[in-house]
């Protein structure tokens, strides 16, 4: 079945452009020029992949992006960023949302094909070879990576993908060390410009939604950060 890519731009010709170049690709394309339609839709269906554009009239792209983060079934959709902004701050906020990539205007349709892909591509992985349900903490932290779930002591845990992918991530090899470096390529694949601050946002609100279990998440000065059960 051919992947959903929703797509918010108030520029209709670059929409007309994205869904005939991305239905050539395979895709199911639907397209929104005014923000209210497209969050109608969104709050209705389920697309795998949407693309943002930052500059919109009588909208803000970065708080659509936080709406959608905030929402526990909308924050697993992946969200490609669209802007012609060039300042890094503007990028930065984006991905420290939750935002999983971004292509600064004019852009390449190859070029954005190809970061679609690749973000649909990075749903699917995962830091070990198994995609099963993982029992932590004495059974208290559980971890789906195939339904992007997380439970604590019962209770569905409301991540963005970002957070999620952090904490499976370091859960996957308890006591080891991940540097900021390698937690920023491992969500992005080391294509992005991002400072490391982004990574300390995504635990510290990490380890405000862990609660009780927070100290699982382990700073280790002027390294990084590690999954610890217990100090031995």
């Amino acid at each position: 079945m051919a992947k959903i890519i929703a797509v918010l731009d108030d520029e209709e010709d670059i929409l007309e452009l994205l869904r005939t170049y991305l239905t050539r690709a395979g895709f199911k394309v639907e397209t929104f020029v005014r923000p209210e339609a497209f969050l109608k839709y969104i709050d209705l269906h389920q697309p795998d992949l949407i693309l943002l554009d930052l500059m919109l009239p009588g909208a803000d792209g970065l708080e659509i992006c936080r709406y959608l983060k905030g929402k526990p079934e909308k924050s697993i959709i992946p969200v490609i960023m669209l802007t012609a902004r060039s300042q890094e701050a503007d990028r930065v906020t984006g991905l420290e949302l939750g935002a999983d990539d971004y292509v600064t205007k004019p852009f390449s349709l190859r070029e954005l094909e190809a970061r679609i892909k690749a973000v649909l591509r990075r749903e699917d992985r995962l830091p070990g070879a198994e995609n099963k349900e993982k029992k932590l903490a004495g059974g208290k932290l559980i971890i789906n990576p195939e339904k992007h779930e997380v439970r604590i002591k019962g209770q569905p845990l409301e991540l963005s993908l970002s957070e999620f992918r952090i904490l499976e991530l370091l859960s996957s090899r308890p006591g080891r060390v991940f540097t900021r470096d390698q937690i920023l390529d491992y969500l992005w694949g080391g294509e992005k410009v991002v400072v490391t601050r982004t990574v300390d946002v995504h635990i510290h609100h990490l380890r405000e939604k862990m609660g009780e279990l927070a100290n699982l998440i382990q700073s280790v000065r002027a390294v990084g950060y590690r999954y610890q059960e217990s100090d031995k």
